[in-house]
């Protein structure tokens, strides 16, 4: 059989959710069926260095946001390489879609963003850059029903499929942290008003005084600064700088994880949050707020505790009851470790990717044949006819 050349599109490999899926994409796209290719628009970033050496890259250092010679450029290679199918992780729509303008190529969108079904003022322009392409690929079922709703996107075109996850194991002795062995916390989450931070913090003033040894750990890049400043305000109003660390972008999320006792998500609003699926990889008890697809990675609640989004008090609760119950973290972060890798392995979900590649080109007859927990149209029936779409 002859290899397939797909290019995952990416605008820069900063430490952040969706550039991590992007990554881990295509270092496990199936090298017996695919040539893998990369394409930052913008910049690399911490990421780079993780990225398989295998994979063929391409920076174009685009310097607007319609930079005709990287269009010219990115098209120009497409064509040269013989690439057949172009990936385009969020914003990287765009230019995916004005470098392929003639050709055959065929064109999948990865919406990431939970916030995305939230924004409708974001519509117009996703519907005109989602036109006709092969499918879109969400990371949560409000996304695909906002793309069938909103952009008019074709629901057998539409696909919820999981993160990929895959993270080495950490080094125990490679970092040195505040706080101590039992009572350390850990949320890993990029600083931006969505993810809550503050609720977060609130809750550790309650958390502080019931455990005056628990130490929480925010790991994350300053997406606004002006948000952040906010959360740095609120630790040093609640007189918390004994209690929590702003450690701020890490490449070593790995070995963080590993010197962690508990993982801990507060957001307001989510996707498939990669944070997740890597607490659970390091078999980590979770406490995480009932938003986007979190209560699906966590069972329902049977794999890790579920707590409603804004509500300090019940997440100072599930926070310090996992911190007076070693056993309890024990059994969650083992249940939720086996989930991880039976539903969430990037060998799975590239499984599913590879499906759908070979449905839009015509090798098969339809991905959603495929049976997995998780894999399943939110608004299609994975093994029988598209379902209507509520107006």
């Amino acid at each position: 059989m002859q290899r397939l050349g797909v290019m995952h599109i990416i605008d820069t490999l900063s430490a952040a959710g969706a550039e991590r899926v992007a990554v881990n994409m295509v270092n496990h796209l199936p090298r017996n069926r695919y040539i893998p290719y990369l394409c930052t628009t913008r910049c690399d970033g911490p990421l780079d260095a993780v990225v398989r050496g295998d994979v063929i890259r391409l920076r174009l250092q685009r310097k607007s946001r319609l930079d005709l010679a990287a269009i010219v450029r990115l098209r120009g290679f497409v064509r040269a390489n013989k690439i057949r199918v172009l990936h385009a992780h969020g914003p990287s729509l765009f230019i995916a879609r004005l470098a392929a303008i003639g050709t055959n190529i065929r064109i999948f969108w990865h919406a990431h963003h939970g916030r995305y079904a939230l924004e409708d003022q974001r519509a117009h322009h996703y519907r005109l850059a989602t036109a006709g392409i092969a499918g879109v690929i969400t990371v949560n079922r409000e996304l695909s029903e906002w793309c069938a709703r909103k952009l008019r996107v074709p629901v057998e075109s539409i696909w919820y499929v999981p993160n990929p996850v895959a993270l080495e194991a950490g080094q125990p002795g490679a970092v040195t942290l505040p706080g101590l062995k039992g009572s350390r916390m850990i949320c890993v989450a990029n600083f931006r008003a969505e993810k809550d931070h503050l609720t977060l913090v609130r809750a550790m003033a309650h958390v502080a005084r019931e455990e005056p040894s628990a130490h929480l750990l925010l790991v994350g890049k300053c997406h606004d600064a002006a948000y952040l400043k906010l959360v740095e305000a609120e630790i040093s109003a609640l007189d918390l700088g004994n209690h929590i660390t702003v450690l701020g972008p890490r490449n070593d999320i790995s070995a963080l994880l590993n010197h962690c006792d508990i993982g801990v998500l507060s957001s307001a609003s989510e996707g498939l949050p990669l944070s997740l699926l890597e607490y659970g990889a390091t078999g980590l008890a979770v406490v995480a707020t009932a938003v986007g697809q979190c209560s699906d990675v966590l069972d329902g609640g049977r794999a890790g505790v579920l707590v409603p989004s804004g509500a300090a008090d019940v997440l100072a609760k599930e926070m310090v009851a996992l911190l007076r119950s070693p056993e309890r973290r024990r059994e969650l972060g083992s249940r939720l470790h086996s989930r991880v890798n039976q539903t969430f392995s990037a060998g799975n979900v590239m499984r599913q990717i590879s499906a759908i590649y070979d449905a839009a080109l015509g090798q098969s007859s339809d991905p959603r044949h495929l049976k997995s927990e998780i894999y399943v149209g939110s608004i299609a029936n994975p093994v029988g006819k598209a379902e209507s779409v509520p107006k």
